[in-house]
């Protein structure tokens, strides 16, 4: 996973998350960009988590 793409892609959702609730969205429609935005921040965890470990392997020797 890119860690670039992941960071672009939450704050696309973020920024139609304020544009969302700022227009009087229904609660339902704010729940769903929500959780998308839940789901972008475990992927970017687990991208940094990766990219480290890697790294760490590295350092290592493995």
């Amino acid at each position: 996973m890119d860690i670039q793409t992941l960071t672009v892609w939450i704050r696309t959702r973020y920024h139609h998350l304020k544009d969302r609730r700022d227009r009087g969205a229904t609660s339902t429609e704010l729940a769903l960009i929500t959780g998308a935005l839940l789901v972008g921040a475990g992927l970017l965890v687990v991208a940094v988590r990766s990219k480290l470990m890697e790294k760490i392997g590295i350092i290592n020797g493995g």
